[in-house]
């Protein structure tokens, strides 16, 4: 059971038992300006490693772009709308290059392309646990997803996107729609992100299983509701500014939120370290 400490910490859990190491976690109480330090520091890593992580959002943006032009083609364009939301459930643990870029400018060590590439292998079985995780969810967002336009559009084929826009702001039943349909994805996407706050830059950083990730992630946002609730807020807006700009804004966006993350999880959690 967590506790809040004396010193304004809770101390959760400790390492996997396998470990020959003990790894403490202590969750810090944050302040509601956290989340802008976290984006501050981010945008340092980010310009620091601008030939990488600019990179490495151009290849992010390079896929979502391609599914809108494959979804125009293939004349399914209004599925992009819940692709785009959904696509992003799983973006914690896309990110994995980023956060150890974050990791290694925080040590002083050198960055190399090869090595944030290969960063994913530092926990490959946890890291994909959690991906499977994230990929269940995203799953689970895209059925209902179709199920509701069913529901509420009926058996008709996909319509174009104008189409479709005109119908989901302008008819009774693209209201209802749109507004069960952002509930929903509201709900999945607070699963989605109290559950991968901190665990993928975690897993990546000290020797403990994905479920010892999530808890401490878990943990992490119910100790700082607030702060953590403006994290959210902030991520899902600059998600919205990438997206409106025909994905090119993600080129700057994803890289942006996934230095800021590490960040965040360097500032919740304290104590141990994955032993180089």
């Amino acid at each position: 059971m967590a506790a809040l400490s004396r010193d304004g910490r809770v101390i959760p859990l400790h390492s996997d038992k396998s470990s020959p190491e003990q790894d403490v976690v202590e969750i810090r109480l944050i302040d509601i300006e956290a989340p802008w330090r976290w984006i501050m520091a981010g945008w340092d890593d980010m310009a620091r490693m601008a030939h990488i992580s600019l990179v490495y959002g151009a290849v992010f943006a390079a896929v979502a772009i391609g599914l809108f032009f494959g979804l125009m083609r293939a004349g399914t364009s209004s599925v992009i709308l819940a692709l785009a939301g959904g696509f992003m459930l799983i973006g914690p643990v896309l990110a994995a290059g980023l956060y150890e870029g974050s990791r290694r400018l925080e040590r002083g060590e050198s960055i190399r392309a090869m090595e944030i590439l290969l960063a994913p292998f530092r926990a490959p079985g946890q890291l994909a646990l959690l991906g499977l995780a994230l990929l269940i969810v995203y799953i689970v967002w895209m059925h209902t997803a179709f199920l509701l336009f069913m529901v509420f559009m009926g058996t008709q084929p996909f319509p174009p996107l104008e189409t479709f826009m005109s119908d989901l702001l302008l008819t009774t039943r693209g209201v209802a729609l749109l507004s069960i349909g952002t509930i929903e994805g509201a709900m999945l996407a607070s699963l989605v992100f109290t559950i991968s706050a901190v665990s993928a830059p975690m897993l990546m950083d000290r020797p403990v299983g994905v479920a010892d990730a999530i808890l401490a992630s878990v943990r992490a946002v119910r100790f700082n509701l607030q702060p953590m609730a403006l994290w959210a807020t902030l991520i899902a807006a600059f998600i919205i500014v990438g997206l409106i700009t025909f994905a090119a804004g993600l080129v700057v966006v994803f890289p942006l939120i996934g230095h800021a993350t590490w960040h965040a999880y360097r500032e919740l959690l304290g104590g141990g370290e994955r032993p180089a």
